[in-house]
């Protein structure tokens, strides 16, 4: 079996070393001796930082790029005829998957805490991560965003605990070695790989099949399909949820102004804590309370749990404020389906802007495909839409669908959408139309930050 521990000290090559995921990957490696060279299709601020730590990184996959290397990483979304790899292969040079990567890095660590679920992964990763840190757990993490708590998505602490995100694309998570798992939802996604939902459920039983006996499982106790796999463990179960019928479950919850929540956290009946969270929506209950609740299974101090839940302050890239243009509230949110545009959308609402702007870029053509309906609804809480050309990400276009056959089904459901194909488009029908106290919600986790980036640097900020 090929282990990256016989690389140290040696040259490992990323291929994508960009994206979230890899990027971390690469300064744990950096930081455990090894050296790391890697390639991204573009520019971006991961690319930037990896550079500023001594990584070279060249902007597009050329074959020579691989010349040297002891061993190459990729991630599921590089295909084998990706230039690098097909030269790889040439010249023998072994290769790894990112999520196996991960894993290894995971072994030898008491407890792997593993966070799984169709969305919201990222954020309550994140929280976990914070809590374990301010409660002096000292934990190792790998998360999929930049948390600033941790100057980055990736840290290296103590043996102890390990907090990791647990991604389902391509059935990554299976090369997990989790002690905790959570599970957040499980719902339709990346139908480019999986045959249905059926096949999703039967990929996280899978997951949790991976647990020890001596492990624990901890999931939405309100999804069906989680109880459903969660009757056939063999190890110690435990649910979150909204409901009194959960072992952990919230009481007087209420609202900010804003839209931030404050709850009594209840575990069997008792309250243990009172959790005020600084982000806003209800799913952010739900996943403060898989946060917590994980923390507190590991032993967690539950005041201490949520003191360090009240000074989370998000993860970049999840409802991020990106600045004020031209009196208007600027902000970007990772959400890519249908499901997470809309709760996203449902938070800005809560800011009670004068008008709201959604603006959606679409991620990859067979999640379009496979969710379309969906689409057509997804923004219907915003006074205006905007739709750009789909993000391709890994795939080649089919031909058979385009943006703009989202922007119609929109207008067929009352929606008021436009299609605005390129970032500059986009930037010149919203100069054109908004006004002061408007609120613009970019969304999509291919490139449409940049959007954001593009108008603070063209526009008046004040």
């Amino acid at each position: 079996m090929l282990k990256i521990t016989d690389y140290q000290g040696r040259r490992v090559h990323m291929i994508g070393i960009g994206g979230s995921s890899m990027s971390g990957l690469a300064e744990i490696l950096l930081r455990e001796g090894y050296t790391v060279t890697g390639s991204d299709s573009a520019d971006s601020h991961a690319v930037k930082r990896l550079r500023s730590m001594g990584v070279t990184v060249h902007v597009g996959h050329r074959a020579e790029n691989v010349n040297g290397a002891a061993i190459i990483v990729y991630s599921a979304a590089i295909a084998d005829d990706n230039p690098e790899r097909a030269e790889g292969k040439r010249l023998g040079i072994p290769e790894m998957e990112r999520s196996t990567l991960l894993g290894q890095l995971m072994l030898g660590h008491k407890n792997a805490l593993c966070v799984s679920g169709t969305h919201g992964k990222t954020t309550t990763s994140s929280m976990l991560a914070q809590i374990l840190l301010d409660t002096d757990m000292d934990p190792t993490v790998h998360i999929g965003g930049r948390l600033d708590a941790i100057g980055g998505g990736s840290r290296i602490g103590g043996h102890d605990y390990f907090v990791a995100e647990a991604c389902e694309f391509h059935s990554s998570f299976l090369e997990m070695s989790p002690t905790l798992a959570v599970i957040l939802n499980i719902e339709a996604d990346h139908l480019d790989y999986y045959k249905d939902i059926d096949h999703i459920e039967r990929a996280f039983g899978q997951f949790l099949a991976l647990l020890p006996q001596d492990g624990c499982a901890l999931g939405w106790g309100e999804d069906e399909r989680i109880l459903r796999l969660f009757s056939a463990l063999h190890c110690k179960s435990y649910t979150f949820g909204m409901g009194a019928q959960n072992d952990y479950h919230p009481e007087n919850l209420c609202y900010s102004d804003t839209g931030c929540p404050s709850y009594d956290m209840v575990f069997n009946g008792s309250k243990i804590a009172r959790v005020t969270l600084q982000v806003p929506g209800e799913f952010n209950v739900i996943n403060s309370m898989a946060a917590f609740a994980a923390a507190h299974l590991c032993g967690g101090d539950a005041h201490r749990i949520a003191d360090a839940l009240s000074h989370f302050a998000g993860v970049h890239r999840r409802f991020e404020l990106t600045g004020f243009i031209d009196g208007v509230k600027m902000y970007h949110d990772y959400g890519h389906n249908p499901t997470e545009m809309k709760a996203a959308l449902n938070v800005a609402r809560l800011q009670k802007p004068n008008r709201l702007w959604a603006v959606m870029q679409p991620h990859t053509y067979s999640r379009v495909k496979s969710l379309f309906d969906d689409y057509l609804t997804c923004t219907s809480v915003a006074d205006f839409t905007l739709v750009t050309d789909i993000f391709a990400a890994r795939e080649k276009d089919p031909g058979d669908i385009h943006a703009s056959m989202v922007v119609e089904g929109m207008r067929k459901n009352g929606i008021d959408a436009t299609l605005t194909p390129t970032f500059d488009d986009t930037e010149k029908y919203l100069r054109a139309h908004w006004q002061p106290g408007d609120l613009v919600l970019t969304m999509g986790c291919g490139n449409i930050n940049l959007l954001n980036e593009q108008m603070q640097e063209h526009g008046d900020t004040k």
